[in-house]
C-alpha cells in the first residue's frame, strides 16, 4: 500500500487490529471530488484572481509572445511568489517552445504555462521519496510536525487527527511543546474535536519526554498513528533546531525507525519567508513532506509551486478554509486546474 491507503475508512476495527499499518495507509476520509474541488476553487481565488490580472496586464495589446512577453511573464511569476529560480526555469521551458513552434500567440499563453507548470510539479514530486514502506505489525506510524510559531500548525495537527479518526484510525497525539501553555491547551481543544488521545505533561517539561510517554502509551494501546507536535521553532536558531534531533533520537528508542515521517509546516500567506523556513528547516533536519497552509486568505499560493520545485519534497496537504475538514490532500492536478479555472466536467 502507498501513503494515501492510510484515510482508507476502516469496516471493522476488531477484524483490522492486528493488520500492519502502512505509511501508504496516512490518507483519511476526504470529501466528495465536486465538494474538494468547490472549496480548492474558493481556496485560490486571490492567487488566481492576482495571477491573471497581471498576465493580462503583461499581454496587453500584444499579439506574439515574444521577448517583452516573456520578460513581463517572469516578472508575473516571481511577484506571485513562485520564485526565481522556478520562475527561470518555466521561462527557459516557454522559450524553447516558441522556438519549436515559430510562432505562438499570446491567447495561447495561459495554457502553455498551465502544461509547463503541471509538469514542473509532476517532476518535482516524482523524485520525492516514496512512503510505501509497510510496517512492523502492532506499530504505529509516527509523523513528527515542525514549523516556527504562527503557521497553523497545531491546526494542520487537530484536522490531520479528524480526517484520521473519521477514517477509523485510532490516534495519539504528543504535547511536545511544552514551552507555551497556551499551545498546549489549543491541543487539547483539537484532540477532543477529533476524538484523539492527547498525551502531555506540565508546561517546561522535557519535549523529548512527552514523545517518549506519548510513543510508549500509543504502542500499549495499539494505536494506529501518532502525531508529535514540536515547539515552534524559530528557523534560524540553531540550538532550539538541535532539540529536534534529541526528539527523534528519544522516539527510535521505543519504535525503531520513528519518526517515520517529519512534515513541515508553511504557512503560504508568508511569500518568500516560506521558501526561507523551508531551507533552513531541511539544513537542520530530516523534512520529508509539508504542508501548505493558509492558502484562502493569500494571493501567494504560487508559493507552492515554487517550494515543490526546489526542495523535491512533497506537499501532502494544503489548507482551504478554517473548518475542520478544511485540511485537502494536495493533488497536483486538482490544483493547476483550480488555478487556472479548468472546470471538470
Amino acid at each position: 500500500m502507498g501513503f494515501f491507503d492510510l484515510f482508507r475508512k476502516k469496516q471493522d476495527r476488531t477484524e483490522d487490529a492486528s493488520a500492519p499499518v502502512a505509511a501508504s495507509d496516512l490518507s483519511g476520509a476526504e470529501a466528495q471530488p465536486a465538494q474538494r474541488r468547490e472549496e480548492l476553487n474558493a481556496g485560490l481565488e486571490r492567487t488566481k484572481s492576482g495571477l491573471f490580472s497581471k498576465l493580462a496586464r503583461a499581454v496587453a495589446g500584444r499579439s506574439t509572445v515574444d521577448a517583452e512577453v516573456l520578460d513581463d511573464l517572469e516578472e508575473v511569476l516571481i511577484t506571485s511568489d513562485v520564485g526565481v529560480e522556478t520562475t527561470v526555469k518555466i521561462i527557459r521551458r516557454i522559450e524553447e517552445r516558441v522556438a519549436r513552434d515559430k510562432y505562438m500567440n499570446t491567447s495561447e499563453l495561459n495554457g502553455i504555462l498551465r502544461e509547463e507548470i503541471a509538469a514542473l510539479l509532476e517532476e518535482s514530486n516524482a523524485s520525492a521519496r516514496d512512503f510505501g514502506l509497510e510496517l512492523p505489525e502492532g506499530t504505529p506510524y509516527v509523523l513528527m510536525v515542525v514549523g516556527v510559531n504562527g503557521v497553523g500548525k497545531t491546526t494542520t495537527i487537530g484536522k490531520l487527527a479528524a480526517k484520521l479518526t473519521a477514517a477509523g484510525r485510532k490516534v495519539y497525539i504528543g504535547a511536545a511543546d511544552t514551552f507555551r501553555a497556551a499551545a498546549i491547551d489549543q491541543l487539547a481543544v483539537w484532540a477532543e474535536r477529533a476524538g484523539a488521545t492527547m498525551i502531555r505533561q506540565e508546561m517546561g517539561s522535557d519535549p523529548a519526554s512527552v514523545a517518549y510517554d506519548t510513543l510508549k502509551s500509543a504502542v500499549a494501546n495499539h494505536a494506529d498513528v501518532v502525531l508529535i507536535d514540536t515547539a515552534g521553532r524559530l528557523h534560524n536558531k540553531v540550538g532550539l533546531m538541535n532539540e529536534l534531533t534529541k526528539i527523534r533520537n528519544v522516539m527510535s528508542k521505543v519504535i525503531p525507525g520513528a519518526p517515520h515521517e517529519v512534515m513541515l509546516v508553511l504557512d503560504g500567506s508568508t511569500g518568500q519567508n516560506a521558501f526561507e523556513q523551508a531551507r533552513q528547516f531541511t539544513q537542520a533536519t530530516q523534512v520529508t513532506s509539508l504542508a501548505i497552509t493558509k492558502l484562502d486568505g493569500t494571493a501567494k499560493g504560487g508559493v507552492v509551486i515554487g517550494i515543490s520545485d526546489q526542495f523535491h519534497i512533497p506537499v501532502r496537504y494544503i489548507g482551504v478554509g478554517e473548518r475542520i475538514d478544511q485540511l485537502q490532500m494536495f493533488d497536483r492536478r486538482e490544483f493547476v486546474d483550480a488555478l487556472f479555472g479548468v472546470e471538470k466536467k
